[in-house]
């Protein structure tokens, strides 16, 4: 590329410099012909006023006036004859046409001529014949030339030297970019290209350091979808392999009842392998439908109510009756608290509530057990995504509060034992459903509840 740019420049300038040289040249070949011209007009006209008194009275002259460089003077009688000088022995065209009375200015092929006619009293006594060779007026001009060669000359090596710097300023960030591209196609995604000052090279380097910030997101979300997908199908897997294996180990008379809540759990395994895609799929923002609150806790009802009975827990659902509509997806708020059951199920103890409740301009859901709680000493590290601190409570809590903030919400603990999480999910009324502007006034901002409940 930057041999191509120079010699594109190069180019350039030459072709400019013959445009402008060429003509410039020939004009200067032209005004000195012109002015040599001139010179012999003058020169002819002093030599026939020179001799005109000796031609008047039948007279020879006894010499001409000298000439400069090459130029030739004749003298010719009022028969063309050469009396004197250099010259054609002869009258020529040019000086027949001065016999005649008239000033003739003729350029040949290799001579500038002037005649001037000898003028007597009554008729024309003679002919002054200047000429110059016009080899010898260009060889005058050979320096001038010469100069102006060297001058171009002069000229195309800045333009080289310039050239070739801007085709280096020119190539370096490109080659650059050429190496942050293969780096990224290495599966570097950590390229981030300086900026090179041009602004349609800096444009390509945005756009590949944009591309590499989305790949390197992508990868991300690959990833934790990866960890979020085998830690949301891990518990009810194992629900259903030890369901199928009972019934193996001791067959009933109703095995169609094991098959048909197999198939049910099989179902609920799809639809969050389809859920966990979904949310997948976008780095934020809302997903899909928005959440039905009152069809949420009736799946929570269902789903939750025998699974926590086969180990003898009960499950109370209260559902405050006059509810804002939710502004969060229903696919990431069924996996915000199938984690939170999950855990209340595997890690609690005792009852397991669900209180669905008006908190402001959120939707609170508070899902608490009657177990332990967390160790103070394991709090800090039971929202993060890697819980060495934390053993017990694996990625699922760093999952539903990701979740949540995805989602405009939040995920807090507010009581470390018994344990109560508490979801609060962004919402708004709908016009026209009567609810009392008093009392939403009066409930505590949800801000302030999660203040205070991760002070606690």
């Amino acid at each position: 590329m930057r041999t191509r740019i120079v010699a594109l420049a190069v180019a350039a300038a030459a072709l400019a410099i013959g445009l402008f040289g060429v003509p410039l040249a020939i004009g200067l070949a032209q005004f000195a012909v012109t002015e040599q011209r001139v010179a012999l007009q003058r020169v002819a006209d002093f030599t026939a006023q020179s001799v005109v008194t000796d031609m008047a009275h039948d007279e020879i002259p006894n010499a001409l006036p000298v000439s400069r460089d090459d130029t030739e003077l004749a003298l010719y009688d009022d028969n063309g004859l050469r009396i004197l000088g250099r010259g054609p022995r002869s009258g020529d065209a040019q000086v027949n046409q001065a016999l005649n009375g008239r000033i003739s200015q003729t350029t040949t092929s290799r001579d500038l001529i002037v005649t001037v006619p000898v003028n007597g009293e009554h008729d024309i006594n003679g002919v002054v014949r200047a000429a110059t060779p016009l080899a010898s007026i260009y060889r005058g001009l050979v320096p001038v030339w010469l100069g102006m060669l060297g001058l171009a000359g002069l000229v195309l090596a800045v333009v080289w030297a310039l050239a070739r710097r801007q085709a280096t300023r020119l190539a370096r960030p490109l080659n650059d970019l050429a190496r942050d591209a293969e780096r990224l196609g290495d599966g570097d995604f950590s390229v981030q290209s300086s900026a090179a000052g041009i602004a349609e090279i800096d444009s390509v380097g945005h756009a590949l350091n944009s591309t590499a910030s989305r790949l390197d997101a992508l990868l991300a979300r690959e990833r934790a979808f990866s960890a979020d997908a085998s830690h949301q199908l891990r518990t009810p897997l194992a629900g259903l392999r030890l369901r199928l294996e009972s019934t193996l180990d001791q067959p009933r008379p109703d095995w169609r009842s094991a098959v048909a809540d197999s198939i049910d759990v099989t179902d609920r395994l799809e639809k969050t392998i389809d859920e966990l895609l979904l949310l997948a799929r976008e780095h934020a923002g809302r997903h899909g439908a928005p959440a039905d609150v009152h069809a949420l806790a009736a799946e929570i009802e269902d789903g939750w109510t025998r699974r926590l009975a086969a180990s003898g827990r009960a499950l109370e659902l209260v559902v405050a009756p006059a509810l804002p509509t939710p502004q969060a997806s229903a696919a990431a708020m069924r996996q915000v608290l199938a984690v939170l059951l999950d855990n209340a199920e595997l890690h609690g103890a005792g009852t397991v509530r669900v209180t669905v409740r008006e908190a402001g301009e959120a939707i609170a859901v508070d899902v608490s057990d009657e177990g332990a709680g967390l160790d103070p000493d394991t709090l800090p590290a039971a929202f993060s995504s890697r819980p060495e601190g934390a053993p017990r409570h694996g990625i699922g809590l760093a999952l539903a509060r990701r979740l949540a903030e995805a989602e405009g919400g939040r995920l807090v603990l507010a009581q470390a034992s018994p344990p109560v999480f508490t979801v609060f999910i962004p919402s708004r009324w709908e016009q026209g459903s009567g609810a009392d502007e008093d009392h939403r006034r009066n409930v505590p901002d949800p801000d302030v509840q999660l203040s205070v409940a991760e002070r606690g």
